[in-house]
């Protein structure tokens, strides 16, 4: 499941032929800010020299909000998947201050009895706070069957 940004690999191969100078003038400054400048600065740069890429490659803000939103949405996807082929194997731990852990192979779930929210982790990589639905409570239920 990749996510589409509504052009197809040609245009971007077209893109890239185009503009390849540019792109690597931009990368060679990226480069140097990041290795030469060390405060706060140097991020306000990349921002900037990143942000001129995008508009000069013609994206527009909500097409790089909708980048994110998609991948987002995958990272989601790929967790529920995880949650759901991963349960048989799933851990519960009582954390012993009022908190709890489910860990599988790739998702690990954070959580207070009780609450209807966790804190979601995939491969290592917070990807949220979610409200604990019927996949989220058949993982912890699982979890906890599983001893």
């Amino acid at each position: 499941m990749g996510f589409n940004l509504n052009y197809d690999w040609e245009t971007w191969v077209e893109f890239f032929k185009d503009n390849w100078l540019i792109l690597l003038i931009a990368l060679v400054v990226l480069w140097l800010v990041i290795r030469i400048v060390k405060t706060v600065v140097k991020w306000l740069i990349v921002g900037v020299i990143v942000i001129g890429i995008i508009v000069y490659s013609g994206y527009t803000l909500e097409d790089v909000k909708g980048i994110g939103t998609k991948v987002a949405q995958e990272a989601k996807e790929q967790a529920i998947a995880a949650m759901v082929g991963e349960a048989k194997d799933a851990t519960f731990t009582n954390n012993g201050d009022g908190t709890f852990t489910v860990k599988t192979k790739n998702v690990e779930l954070h959580g207070t009895p009780g609450d209807n929210k966790v804190e979601v982790m995939f491969r290592g990589t917070k990807i949220g706070t979610w409200e604990i639905d019927d996949t989220i409570q058949a993982l912890i239920t699982q979890a906890k069957n599983n001893g």
